[in-house]
């Protein structure tokens, strides 16, 4: 069966001499693809060359501009790249059209995350908590590559990450399928002990500095709060992420 995904939607990129090498080295990762500057020589270079025949991934040699190409980071991908297969990585809209109407879901969905470390540990912990989909535009987010792998330990490889375009776009979809869109925030909020957990929601987590978007704050449906002793303020986004996936979870299997 041929896959209908966007290639954007299938792969992750890895880029630069070490990231590569690691990735061949696991023997678990289906590499689709490997780009290497025509011009890259000496031991390094070898080793790529080598371990990618005897993995059968054949490498294909081109200008700086071909592994930029598949890079989009010149300044970091040192002439290499590869392209690997993300079992579990969809579109949004696809992921969404494909499951039943009434079926429940959890999902986070990242409002302007910058930080490349926090995005890696979220969908370390969406692995772990069970999440079904991680919401992560293509507009305002890093993508994923290997400082988000490296923070992941390795977990952006089975993570269930959604693409879409935007945030916005992002919204209308979850709403036009009947998920209750939550924001993750602070003072005002309801405690996280107190809230019933809609059967189809998605959690929204905010930028690290400034928070949720005014976009999703005119869009959630509900406002959410970890409650903290006195003197903290705030969580780490990530930290914040994990506390509320394993509260979830730990009711679900409580059956609350």
């Amino acid at each position: 069966m041929t896959d209908s995904r966007h290639p954007r939607d299938r792969f992750i990129t890895v880029y630069g001499r070490k990231p590569v090498i690691e990735l061949l080295e696991h023997e678990d990762r289906a590499i689709r693809r490997i780009v290497l500057d025509v011009r890259a020589r000496g031991p390094i270079a070898r080793k790529i060359l080598e371990l990618a025949a005897a993995r059968g991934v054949e490498v294909e040699r081109g200008d700086a501009a071909l592994v930029t190409k598949l890079s989009r980071n010149a300044k970091q991908d040192q002439g290499v790249a590869a392209d690997v297969e993300a079992p579990r990585m969809a579109s949004l809209s696809q992921w969404l059209s494909s499951r039943q109407a009434d079926a429940a879901m959890r999902l986070w969905m990242l409002d302007g995350l910058t930080n490349a470390s926090n995005v890696g540990m979220i969908l370390r912990s969406a692995v772990a908590c069970g999440v079904c989909g991680v919401v992560l535009p293509r507009r305002g987010c890093p993508e994923v590559g290997p400082m988000v792998i490296k923070a992941s330990a390795g977990m952006a490889y089975e993570a269930p990450v959604l693409r879409v375009a935007t945030v916005k776009e992002a919204i209308s979809l979850l709403e036009a399928h009947g998920v209750t869109l939550v924001g993750l925030t602070g003072a005002g909020a309801d405690a996280l002990d107190d809230v019933t957990v809609p059967a189809r929601c998605a959690i929204a987590l905010g930028n690290e500095t400034s928070g949720l978007s005014t976009a999703v704050l005119g869009a959630a449906k509900e406002r959410w709060r970890i409650p903290m002793a006195p003197g903290a303020e705030s969580l780490n986004v990530a930290v914040a992420a994990a506390v509320v996936g394993f509260e979830i979870a730990r009711r679900d299997r409580v059956g609350c």
